[in-house]
């Protein structure tokens, strides 16, 4: 295995004075240099060759013992110079001063990717933690990761999937029930893993000098678009994440997916999903859902308030960089367009979910009363759009909801002022489709394209952990591939596009999660 290997994060920036890997506060510095921990048994389960093809690797290559033991952390890669970065964050709201990469190592770039071992061991940042990550919440990154990608949504993409040979001591409910668990490192890839919170760290100790560091390096590095200079190259640099940070939350919002953790740590400056907790998919639509247990009170991080949220970290962002331009205006016109614009973008992306070619009010309002009545009863998020489209022109209202019965979890439900709604709604549907000029066939390709068949629930996420605890790598591997087409009908896995299953409801794992992995 040759890779081009590239150190340019730390051959640019300031590296941490101690060399110890002991967990202390680190000031005046980007990262400190750090080696993964060595596992003491690795073994490869799955491995994504599209992202190995990416960055050089070929099918040899992955067989090989380098492999194995470059991406499991056991041996560090020739002329590489792995490190953890320091970065803070917001958390649930509340400034939470110095976090970094905790169980995170970076190892190198090669082909303008970074790649990151997550669960490598002990690093300066891991506070009272192990570093380790446990193989349920490794399955779990690993395939979402990579059907994200393939769902079109900006995302890391994973590597590689493979045990440590260690047992991981892990209370996954946080009920004081500890446990022993598998072990698992995956390799994550992205242009890199520089996020909100390695400005906000410098910012808030008033490291003018690296915060300018950074940010230089940042848009040099990564947004060579940026052409302009002084003060304005700033606020280009931050409109240009604040417009990419918007189209990644269009993109978890039609396809119904639900971060759990948006905090300013996990935002990333290039707009794509990082850290992949305690997410999930909408199984009923239901606007207040949240799949992480610790947010289950206040549920700030809910699928209605991702869009509001990415904008208040956005502006956590501004403040970071506020001291490189000096002057709010340029930053807070950037910030109050955000608003403007992800309404656009939702109700067009709304509109295409629905068939519609156009953008009118008559189309936006069938949008928001949609909205509102499938919150009526459990109705399932993919699999309604996804039949929506089997609808046709010369359909009368019961005929046409025939087609989309399958959606609701409870059809008995659908009965008396709820079915009376369903039938306004409908009604108003179909008279909107027969002002569309394309007809039947043309608008169901369209709508296929957009509406995914498949997505990567929890309990298909659990039935492959499941199998995975017992040596049985079988469902991985099928969800993988399954997940590379999502779009397409695959009649071959037509048993995937399922609702959740009652046992599913309360299980966990299933139906919410911790932050514990």
């Amino acid at each position: 295995m040759q890779l081009q290997v590239r150190n340019i994060f730390t051959d640019t920036l300031p590296s941490d004075q101690e060399k110890t890997n002991e967990i202390r506060k680190v000031f005046n510095a980007c990262y400190s240099f750090v080696n993964p921990t060595p596992p003491t048994n690795p073994s490869l389960i799955h491995v994504s060759k599209e992202v190995a093809q990416s960055i050089g690797i070929n099918d040899d290559d992955i067989t090989s013992e380098i492999f194995l033991n470059t991406f499991s952390g056991k041996t560090v890669y020739e002329n590489s110079k792995p490190y953890a970065m320091c970065y803070g964050g917001h958390q649930f709201g509340v400034w939470a001063g110095q976090l970094g990469d905790g169980r995170a190592v970076n190892l190198f770039e090669s082909n303008d990717q970074t790649l990151q071992l997550k669960g490598a061991g002990k690093t300066p940042y891991s506070r009272s933690a192990d570093g380790l990550a446990v193989l349920r919440s490794s399955v779990r990154e690993y395939l979402c990761a990579e059907a994200m990608h393939h769902l079109g949504v900006p995302t890391t993409r994973s590597l590689s999937l493979i045990l440590s040979g260690n047992e991981v001591l892990r209370d996954i409910m946080y009920n004081g029930n500890p446990a022993y668990e598998k072990g698992a490192i995956v390799c994550r890839v992205a242009p890199s893993f520089i996020r909100f919170g390695n400005f906000e760290l410098l910012a808030s100790r008033n490291d003018l000098t690296n915060l300018k560091l950074l940010t230089d390096f940042t848009i040099k590095e990564y947004f060579p678009h940026i052409n302009s200079e002084g003060k304005q190259k700033y606020l280009d640099f931050f409109q240009s994440v604040v417009s990419s940070t918007l189209k990644m939350v269009v993109e978890w919002q039609r396809v119904g997916f639900v971060h759990g953790v948006m905090n300013t740590d996990n935002m990333s400056i290039h707009g794509i999903t990082i850290d992949y907790g305690p997410y999930g998919w909408l199984e009923d639509f239901n606007p207040n859902w949240t799949p992480n247990t610790t947010d289950n009170q206040h549920k700030r991080y809910r699928y209605g308030n991702q869009p509001e949220i990415a904008l208040w970290n956005l502006y956590q962002l501004a403040n970071a960089l506020y001291p490189l331009i000096n002057e709010a205006e340029g930053l807070e016109k950037i910030l109050e367009q955000y608003p403007k614009d992800f309404e656009h973008h939702y109700q067009k992306m709304m509109q295409e979910k629905l068939g519609f070619s156009g953008m009118n009010e008559e189309q936006e309002q069938i949008v928001n009363q949609l909205v509102q009545i499938l919150q009526l009863s459990e109705t399932d998020y993919t699999i309604f759009f996804r039949l929506l489209s089997d609808v046709k022109k010369e359909d009368n209202v019961t005929g046409a909801l025939e087609k989309i019965n399958y959606a609701f979890y409870n059809s008995e439900e659908i009965q008396g002022e709820i079915l009376s709604y369903w039938n306004q709604w409908m009604n108003d549907y179909l008279q909107q489709l027969q002002k569309e000029i394309r007809n039947d066939a043309e608008r169901k390709v369209t709508m296929d394209k957009i509406n995914p068949k498949y997505v990567l629930r929890n309990y298909m996420a659990q039935l492959a952990i499941d199998a995975a605890d017992k040596g049985d790598y079988s469902i991985i591997d099928e969800l993988y591939t399954l997940l590379q087409n999502p779009y397409n009908e695959q009649p071959e896995y037509q048993k995937w596009f399922a609702k959740r299953p009652d046992w599913a409801r309360v299980k966990i794992g299933c139906s919410m999660l911790s932050c514990s992995s």
